[in-house]
């Protein structure tokens, strides 16, 4: 055991010293020490109830004849983050979780990890320290809220954010909205869609690094409970056979997981933080992969916001194990990679099925025969943009327009707020990637703000920036090289004509190479937009979202 390098001994006796002093007994000092990390708060609705799924862990830990400690980690919420400058943070945290992960595990000599995350960063930064560590490691997420209701619809947090649109249009009272704010979100747990939380919490799964139904489950239920404490007795289990996360975290084991994303279509900052794992664990994730694997995948479920179909319906009709066994009808994973249950993939799948076929489709009858990202690429995103292709109305799917740009979010949201962006426009908003935001920040409220406005089938949105998992309509993101890195972004002025063809994967400005290149010239680098603090560093340090934004 590690940790026996610490505590066992004469010269671990000032470390037993301190444990005594804190009530743990010899029998507890003798086993296995298991760091429980919970990001438990009370500002993240998918992180309230975490105590409860770590209370569940630590119990499975000491069942299997662990010892149980327990040690907190921080997080954001995207969806009180954005909109500000708070939005800045989110993606930044995503490191210093890992890194204070590492800290943590290698300062106490710890045995093995349960990871207890549930919202966007969070997810993968635990993910990323799990592969960086590289000792036993689980994964078990609180799991996803219920959609909420009103007036017979099913409604979540994307639909506030569009209600938002739709009020500033006059086509809601400021009562009705406020009616959708009480009822969009109806308890605890990662927001109901199929957004960035539940992305990664699915594909966790997938990787291999969660248990079956750790992507699905309901909060508050007691199938979470359980599965939690199946994680403290499984963590015990990778202790003592030495299954670690590099066993587990394989390139097979990541383009299991880019399939299922496909096949689902998640979130589209899965690009942003599926390179980033992959980066810890020594493999390289370029976009042309997830390319690649979307043109074989079948698009097989279509939750919001790309679909009426939610969290909860997902995991009625099999979750994510009843997703990956219609998957292997046609060969499309492998089947030999490990996973934290100490079975590989094709025998936890061997009795899965769908139950519910209008939930998740026959792999012989998909929505579309390819998966739902897509990766473009032209003199405007010459390292790669990326898009949720099945969230775009198919008027939009090939696009002409004039540009309309801005230097922030702020700008952009204010202009279609004023009326602004007309039919046939494409929203330019720059300087709000990694380095330029920096932190490269979520657009819900533009895009929320075109939809709620009834433009979405009308109006593009191009950024440097991210958008987030609840984001619908033709927006594209992730635009590399950033504005703030001297890409093309930064040199757009009002009313150069941009062009847009997903199907054909292109997004061009349509200026001449001397006109580029008279811009060029011409060019001077704003000054960076935070100069000090936590931040200021970070963005010196960040790299491109093409390869998943992690730190030189």
């Amino acid at each position: 055991m590690r940790s026996n390098q610490i505590k066992k001994g004469a010269k671990g006796a000032p470390v037993r010293s301190l444990f005594y002093g804190m009530g743990y007994t010899k029998e507890e000092i003798d086993r296995p020490l298991i760091g429980i990390v919970n990001a438990q708060n009370e500002i993240i609705a998918g992180h309230m109830h975490l105590d409860q799924i770590a209370k569940a862990a630590k119990m499975g830990v000491a069942m299997a004849g662990g010892t149980p400690i327990e040690f907190p980690a921080i997080g954001i919420c995207d969806g009180i983050a954005m909109g500000h400058d708070g939005m800045k943070y989110p993606l930044a945290s995503r490191e210093l979780i890992a890194d204070s992960i590492e800290a943590m595990a290698i300062g106490h000599g710890f045995d093995g990890l349960v990871l207890i995350p549930n919202c966007d960063k969070i997810v993968p930064g635990m993910l990323m320290a799990a592969a960086r560590l590289n000792i036993p490691a689980i994964v078990v997420s609180g799991g996803p809220m219920r959609a909420g209701e009103h007036n017979g619809k099913a409604l979540d947090f994307s639909s506030v954010i569009e209600g938002v649109g739709a009020f500033k249009d006059n086509k809601m009272t400021e009562e009705e909205l406020e009616e959708l704010a009480r009822k969009s979100c109806p308890g605890c747990g990662s927001c109901s869609g199929l957004f960035t939380a539940n992305s990664m919490n699915c594909l966790t799964e997938a990787l291999g690094m969660g248990l079956p139904y750790n992507g699905t489950a309901m909060s508050h239920s007691g199938e979470r409970i359980q599965l939690a404490k199946y994680a403290g007795m499984k963590v015990m289990e990778c202790v003592k056979n030495d299954i670690k996360p590099l066993d587990i975290l394989t390139i097979d084991a990541f383009k299991n997981a880019i399939t299922v994303d496909m096949a689902m279509a998640g979130s589209s900052n899965t690009v942003l933080h599926l390179p980033a794992i992959a980066h810890e664990a020594g493999i390289s994730l370029p976009l042309e992969l997830f390319d690649e694997i979307s043109q074989v995948t079948p698009y097989l479920t279509k939750l919001s916001p790309s679909g009426k179909h939610h969290m909860e319906d997902l995991h009625r009709a099999g979750g994510i194990p009843a997703l990956m066994k219609e998957l292997t009808k046609k060969g499309l994973l492998n089947l030999d990679v490990m996973t934290v249950t100490g079975k590989t993939v094709g025998e936890n799948l061997k009795d899965k099925k769908v139950l519910d076929t209008d939930i998740i489709h026959p792999i012989k009858n998909p929505y579309r025969n390819k998966g739902g990202l897509a990766i473009l690429r032209g003199n405007l995103a010459v390292d790669g943009a990326v898009v949720k292709e099945s969230a775009v109305a198919d008027e939009m799917l090939v696009h002409i327009g004039p540009a309309k740009v801005f230097d922030s979010e702020e700008a952009a949201v204010s202009a279609i707020f004023n009326g602004k962006i007309v039919k046939g426009d494409v929203v330019v908003i720059r300087y709000e990637g990694p380095k330029g935001g920096p932190g490269m920040r979520e657009m819900l409220s533009p895009t929320s703000a075109i939809a709620g406005m009834g433009l979405d089938k009308d109006v593009a949105l191009i950024t440097d920036g991210r958008f987030s998992g609840a984001t619908r309509g033709a927006a594209i993101g992730h635009v590399s090289p950033e504005a703030m890195e001297g890409g093309l972004i930064g040199l757009i002025e009002d009313g150069d004509i941009i062009h847009i063809d997903i199907p054909n994967k292109k997004l061009e400005v349509k200026l001449s190479e001397e006109e580029i290149q008279k811009r060029k010239n011409c060019f001077v680098k704003p000054e960076p937009k935070v100069k000090k603090g936590y931040l200021a560093r970070y963005a010196k340090l960040v790299t491109s979202a093409s390869t998943g934004a992690v730190l030189k």
